[in-house]
């Protein structure tokens, strides 16, 4: 009687993407470009019916789109969806910790609740996604994480107390993220946009037609993707051409 060899299971060829704060802005902007590259999306967000819109409008572009209601400051409930993904998906190719929050106020006037928020969404949230995926991508021996943070990462400014606090805490994180992880195989990087025209703020008196774009930080999002497997990219400042 003759053995049969025992194979692996055959992983998915389409490569997979997930991408927090998906429903708008930069968020939306990216997973329009990751589609338009033939991944496969895996959408987060916290409001359930935006979500389910941009996953819809997503649709036609790329090869499959799934839409997973997430606060990416609950730590059980990133597990949860992280294990869905997994098993729908089979593997994750990409992570983009776009989700991010900004409340602003002098240290002296900022309440308790405001600095948490802060913290939690734009520092906790990308520690509980990237350590949701780094055990796939381990056994996969591939994959690259993208931080989204901000200039505010490097710039302080009066007001901005929690939000600097928590982008500068990112970038810490991000750097030591990438030494844990590049002996796998796994890149990380981090994005620190100037100015971005969203939804994520008003940015009273300030021209509109000089700030960056949702589409600049995606098309970054995208050549960071295209460097070959044995460099990484490991931050990029964007800045518009004009002050705003």
């Amino acid at each position: 009687m003759t053995a049969t060899p025992q194979t692996a299971t055959p992983q998915p060829s389409t490569p997979l993407a997930i991408v927090t704060g998906a429903s708008q802005g930069i968020g939306y902007a990216i997973a329009t470009e990751l589609a338009r590259r033939g991944h496969r999306l895996a959408l987060l967000a916290r409001r359930e019916k935006p979500l389910h819109e941009a996953a819809r409008h997503l649709e036609p572009a790329a090869p499959v789109v799934r839409a997973f209601p997430c606060d990416v400051t609950d730590a059980a409930r990133v597990q949860a969806v992280f294990q869905q993904i997994l098993d729908w998906g089979g593997r994750v190719d990409v992570l983009v910790n776009n989700a991010g929050l900004g409340v602003f106020a002098p240290i002296h006037e900022i309440s308790d609740t405001d600095w948490a928020a802060n913290l939690n969404t734009n520092l906790t949230g990308v520690f509980l996604c990237s350590r949701a995926v780094a055990p796939q991508m381990i056994r996969q021996r591939s994959g690259h994480i993208i931080n989204i943070s901000s200039l505010a990462g490097k710039n302080a400014f009066a007001g901005g107390s929690a939000y600097c606090a928590s982008k500068w805490g990112l970038m810490g994180l991000t750097y030591c993220m990438a030494e844990d992880l590049r002996r796998y195989g796994i890149r990380v990087s981090v994005i620190c946009p100037g100015t971005v025209q969203t939804e994520f703020s008003p940015h009273a008196g300030k021209d509109p037609a000089r700030m960056l774009q949702a589409a600049d930080v995606a098309r970054t999002v995208g050549w960071l993707l295209e460097q070959e497997p044995q460099s990484f990219v490991s931050e990029v400042l964007i800045r518009p051409t004009q002050k705003p």
